[in-house]
């Protein structure tokens, strides 16, 4: 049978059995396909690879591979610019706007509280998160491996963490999105823009204590809400400084 060695590098180790981790290993096909098809069999979705060397030769996810090749895989790069010898990224991979799976609402939460532009639906299936992602430029985060093995997906990436504010520090420091904050700009609830109102014109729908001890208010046109720099204030500070200085 037709054999590939390959060498996964970085986080893409994630996604490997224990033993094949940071070295590298063979692997046995029946028959080649693609080289997209022989680094998914071994559990790496695509939308994590941003490189792949075949015999040192940068190829594209349609490569078929020969019986011998040395595959090399590698993931998104952050800080160094390989557009230049990447064969799989005609666009660029990373635009500050989302859309989360039915799993990851909490997430969803801080992304907007920073300021980006997040979908976030209860129920909505797979199909059409993908259709969303790939028609609005979207990245699509996920827990679910098998939803990032959808063809079409093009930006999209595996959340590693399952608690929240973990989840939210993983994102940030992952797709290096400290410099894209805009604190406080969007809805959490709905994500639609705020805009700062005068105290008349939210009076009734601000508790009477908030009334008397704040002066500036931010009003979601779509849903109604209002926010104010109440006692939860400080510490999204805290948190935001926190993102900003990993």
């Amino acid at each position: 049978m037709p054999t590939l060695t390959f060498r996964v590098y970085r986080e893409l180790n994630d996604f490997l059995p224990k033993p094949l981790r940071q070295r590298s290993f063979a692997r046995e096909f029946v028959a080649l396909g693609t080289i997209k098809d022989a680094i998914e069999t071994l559990g790496i979705p695509h939308t994590e690879v941003d490189l792949i060397l075949v015999n040192g030769e940068s190829v594209d996810f349609n490569w078929r591979p020969q019986d011998g090749d040395r595959v090399s895989v590698y993931p998104l790069f952050e800080s160094l610019d390989i557009s230049s010898i990447t064969r799989l990224r005609p666009n660029p991979l990373r635009e500050s706007r989302f859309i989360l799976d039915c799993h990851l609402g909490r997430l969803a939460r801080y992304l907007r509280m920073l300021g980006f532009d997040c979908l976030f639906y209860g129920h909505c299936s797979d199909e059409r998160l993908v259709e969303i992602s790939v028609d609005q430029q979207r990245i699509l985060l996920t827990r679910d491996l098998g939803l990032l093995k959808r063809k079409a997906l093009t930006h999209a990436y595996y959340v590693r963490a399952t608690r929240p504010q973990n989840q939210i520090e993983e994102i940030v420091a992952r797709l290096q999105l400290q410099s894209s904050f805009r604190p406080f700009s969007r809805c959490t609830f709905c994500n639609a823009p705020l805009v700062k109102v005068d105290k008349q014109a939210v009076w009734s729908k601000v508790p009477e204590n908030s009334r008397r001890c704040f002066n500036d208010f931010a009003y979601c046109n779509d849903c109604g809400r209002v926010y104010w720099k109440g006692s939860h204030f400080e510490r999204m500070q805290r948190l935001i400084r926190k993102l900003k200085d990993r």
